[in-house]
């Protein structure tokens, strides 16, 4: 069966290649992409099993894209995008990662100077041959430049933003579940310890016929190349030349094949040393007595750890930095779960100009959820194209007031994202910041500025009154925009000063504040922290799974997580801090 999330996918990299058929990132067949995406993502049942005459009923889903999503349905496949496929390769493709190098660009480069991947265009750079180019000069020139060597884009170890990564993962990982003869499915790696880019994605299964495993990986749509085929290991290469390792044990072995392929390589080590100590061997099959062999656990993750007298380290603490001896003494941080938050805290709607789906669905959206409260936060006023003008807000917040007879247990902030400005400035006066009941402070813009300056801009806005959370700390666009240059620990230290909370926002493409600078704040009980979505469009309030694994990688505790707190002891403390 094809799903949603697979069928979202395959729109995404279609309205992706569309940017580079159209020269623009705005055509109206890339927006239609877009839109059907957040259609299919919002739908509650397949689109699979809906008609195409039923599919162009749902809102978002336009008549040729609904052919289209049939087309994938019935034949694995869609001629257009097989069509783009092949005039766009990925490594052209990566190019739209860099600032700078838009659809028209790519385009411009590929057709003028032969540009086909990061390496030639690096090349093409070195020879100063991009200044040539109409609407190019040296500074262009180098700016681009230094955005490849920032993103890290070169090299042989190429790494994928997670973003791009989850929904191929996803979509394999769902399709050999449904083989018949497979009892568990899991991706592994560093996938599953959650890092912001992956180099290949391991997928480990557990089944009782590895053949037909193996068989049903090779036919998938996705697949490009095989690189390697067995009983028991495969690797292939999708069209996004992603590598996907394939290993099929027995179920008994499960647990041990996933704890193995799931690393870290020094958690591993440490893991293997602790049961060498006791007498015993770990390997990717099982932990066993050193003298017999006899199987002591292998069926579970949590059977090895238990038998390791250990308590279970969830996968993104799996870093070799402490966990196992904080694991052996008991002293693993609380971690938080989705079904700890209860309240998302930056939401937008179609008040923003970027936001996708209507406020009174946003706030149906978040009551289905089951949230006790959730702040409207649409764009300040000095964010040009997307702010909400002070006439505006007061029309939004006439509007909640309204909405909020029909959700009385749910409380219904209305707050704003504000901008931050070179000095920390922030949209609206005094008077008319005060009367928001909620207010998120970002950069941006000004991402080159000096340490120094980028450090002192976030302070300044977390010593304005007005101001409850500092939203995507660092700014950074993963795999495309790195973040800006903060001191993180002078940031924690006035984020405990002033009672400010930091944001992990939980867009898959942001991740931001990053793990390991969450990590420096993990032995610290003074900095408040709020899991937010950040969403735009009814399907990303799922997106708070990603915010809570970004939150365990970081090692955050719960305890310091401010919208774990029920409603009217987070509504207590966010008058407390209002009026430090």
């Amino acid at each position: 069966m094809t799903s949603n999330d697979e069928l979202a996918a395959v729109l995404g990299e279609l309205a992706m290649l569309t940017k580079l058929a159209d020269g623009s990132a705005q055509s109206f067949r890339v927006r239609a992409y877009e839109r059907a995406v957040d259609a299919v993502r919002s739908l509650d049942h397949e689109a699979a099993d809906m008609t195409a005459t039923e599919l162009k009923q749902v809102e978002g889903i336009g008549d040729s894209t609904a052919d289209k999503i049939r087309e994938y349905v019935e034949t694995g496949t869609i001629a257009k995008l097989e069509e783009l496929r092949a005039e766009y390769p990925p490594e052209l493709v990566e190019l739209m990662r860099i600032p700078g190098m838009g659809p028209k660009t790519v385009i411009l480069v590929r057709d003028e100077l032969g540009v086909g991947s990061v390496d030639d265009l690096r090349a093409a750079i070195a020879e100063e041959r991009l200044r040539e180019l109409p609407g190019m000069g040296a500074k262009s020139e180098e700016k681009i430049g230094a955005a490849i060597e920032r993103l890290g884009l070169h090299g042989k170890e190429r790494r994928t933003p997670i973003i791009e990564v989850i929904p191929v993962a996803t979509q394999i990982v769902g399709a050999l579940d449904a083989v018949p003869g497979v009892v568990a499915v899991e991706y592994a790696g560093s996938l599953r310890r959650f890092l912001e880019t992956i180099g290949d994605v391991d997928v480990v299964v557990a089944s009782t016929d590895p053949v037909a495993v193996t068989n049903a990986l090779l036919a998938l749509p996705v697949v490009k190349d095989v690189l390697a085929h067995g009983e028991t290991k495969s690797a292939i290469l999708t069209a996004a030349n992603l590598q996907v390792d394939l290993r099929v044990v027995r179920p008994d072995q499960f647990g041990a094949a996933l704890l193995y392929f799931t690393g870290s390589k020094s958690h591993n080590i440490e893991l293997r040393q602790r049961a060498m100590g006791r007498d015993q061997i770990l390997n990717e099959y099982a932990l066993a007595d050193a003298e017999t062999d006899a199987v002591i656990a292998s069926a579970t993750e949590a059977d090895i750890y238990a038998a390791l007298d250990l308590d279970w380290i969830a996968p993104p603490l799996r870093e070799g930095r402490g966990e196992v001896r904080a694991a052996a003494d008991g002293e693993l941080p609380a971690l938080v779960e989705v079904s700890d938050l209860r309240g998302d805290l930056h939401v937008h709607s179609t008040w923003s100009g970027d936001g996708r789906s209507s406020l009174e669905d946003m706030v149906a959206a978040a009551s289905a959820r089951g949230l006790e409260y959730v702040a409207i936060t649409e764009h300040g006023e000095d964010l040009a194209i997307n702010g909400l003008s002070r006439e505006k807000v007061l029309e939004e917040r006439a509007l909640l007031e309204e909405l909020r007879a029909g959700y009385p247990d749910m409380a219904i902030l209305h707050g704003a994202e504000l901008n931050i400005g070179r000095g920390g400035d922030v949209d609206y006066d005094p008077d008319f910041l005060a009367s928001f009941d909620w207010c998120v402070a970002s950069v941006h813009s000004l991402f080159d500025l000096s340490q120094a300056e980028q450090t002192g801009r976030i302070i300044a806005a977390m010593e304005n009154p007005a101001v409850n959370v500092i939203g995507h700390l660092t700014g950074r666009r993963i795999g495309r925009r790195p973040g800006i240059d903060v001191d993180i620990d002078a940031v924690f230290d006035a984020a405990a000063e002033t009672g400010t909370a930091l944001e992990i926002n939980s867009h898959l493409d942001r991740l931001d504040v990053p793990a390991d600078l969450l990590f420096r704040a993990h032995a610290r009980d003074d900095v408040r922290f709020v899991v937010s979505t950040d969403s735009h469009h009814t399907s990303e309030f799922a997106n708070a799974r990603w915010g809570v694994l970004n939150a365990q990688r970081g090692w955050i505790d719960r305890s310091v997580i401010a919208n774990t707190l029920p409603r009217d002891r987070f509504l207590a403390w966010v008058s407390s801090v209002r009026n430090r």
